[in-house]
């Protein structure tokens, strides 16, 4: 069955950084464009990052560009998400999700405070 397991996520402080793992399975990895969302209590899930298959198509929501990088690794079935200059706003559960299949992991919390 389809899976994702993100990771990574943690309790930083402002202008800290952290990187978030998604694994992926029970599908071919390399034939599916990927993407990171977040989500915070009482909004909608907003997407963050988007790669295409092969890593040479990448688009970013506005107020994440320059400080947020999204990468993968097809041999690992993993995407990244690296997020520098971390800020409060960006305190989320973030999820990945593979573009042409409905399902999604569990996500992982980050929290940005002082």
């Amino acid at each position: 069955q389809v899976q994702f397991v993100e990771s990574g996520g943690a309790s930083v402080q402002p202008g800290g950084s952290l990187r978030l793992s998604c694994a992926a399975s029970g599908f071919t990895f390399s034939n599916s464009a990927m993407r990171w969302y977040r989500q915070t209590p009482g909004k909608e899930r907003e997407l963050v990052a988007s790669i295409s298959r092969l890593g040479d198509n990448i688009n970013y929501l506005d107020s994440v560009k320059g400080r947020f990088t999204i990468s993968r690794d097809n041999r690992k079935n993993t995407v990244y998400l690296q997020m520098n200059s971390l800020k409060p706003e960006d305190t989320a559960v973030y999820y990945c999700k593979a573009t042409n299949l409905p399902y999604w992991g569990r996500g992982t919390q980050v929290t940005v405070s002082s």
